[in-house]
């Protein structure tokens, strides 16, 4: 166990050399992009890793990420148990995709299934060294490659997708199901020509230029199975 220094918010520990030299393997034009709400722990985390030459973009919260907008690297969030699945949420309404390692102190295994299912690539467990942190990052970039054109095609297709309204979106289902204006018409108690009339908002809206182009985009944003 690494031993620790205490502060006004609790114990910190000594792994400033370890981030440091771990963090130098890595290359530095890569960005990290550290959203933690607690100061201290991200004032440590963020000065390790800048002594070490990493490019590192401090945040307290995700309000402070949407404004920043970063385009590549990873995110390392600390997991508050809602923090993944509100980070994955404002990438997909931005239309861009990061790989996520999301961290805490003690996680237990279901939470870190959880965090995966929700759109974490890895999880760390607070304090972590540098080795670990090298690791997370490298098996983040590996992944990001071989998944991250298809976590973008969601992110954008669900961008796309949340322009439309709750009658547009439930004759976008339709359409996508192979359902006919009539047979949408009557399912949602609704004219074949009122149909139309969403059929061609919806089109117009999600940027399609074909019915064939919204049913992809359904399926890309996981509206329909």
């Amino acid at each position: 166990m690494p031993t620790q220094r205490t502060g006004s918010n609790g114990p910190v520990p000594k792994t400033d050399k370890k981030l440091q030299q771990g963090a130098l393997t890595m290359k530095e034009a890569f960005t990290i992009a550290l959203i933690d709400q607690d100061l201290r722990r991200r004032a440590f985390i963020s000065h390790a890793l800048a002594d070490a030459g990493m490019h590192v973009e401090p945040f307290e919260d995700m309000a402070e990420l949407a404004i920043y907008q970063p385009r590549s690297g990873v995110v390392l969030v600390h997991d508050d148990g809602e923090a993944v699945a509100a980070l994955v949420a404002l990438m997909s309404k931005a239309g861009s995709w990061l790989p996520v390692v999301a961290f805490s102190e003690g996680p237990d295994p279901s939470r870190i299934a959880g965090c995966v299912l929700e759109g974490a690539v890895d999880y760390l467990a607070w304090p972590f060294d540098a080795d670990m942190l090298s690791d997370a990052v490298k098996r983040s970039k590996m992944r990001a490659s071989r998944m991250g054109n298809a976590r973008l095609r969601e992110a954008i297709a669900r961008s796309r997708v949340e322009r439309l309204t709750r009658r547009e979106r439930e004759v976008l289902a339709g359409v996508a199901s192979g359902l006919s204006n009539r047979m949408i018409g009557e399912k949602l108690v609704i004219s074949p020509r009122t149909v139309e009339i969403h059929r061609a908002n919806m089109l117009n809206k999600m940027g399609a230029n074909h019915t064939s182009d919204a049913i992809r985009i359904a399926i890309e944003a996981e509206l329909v199975c």
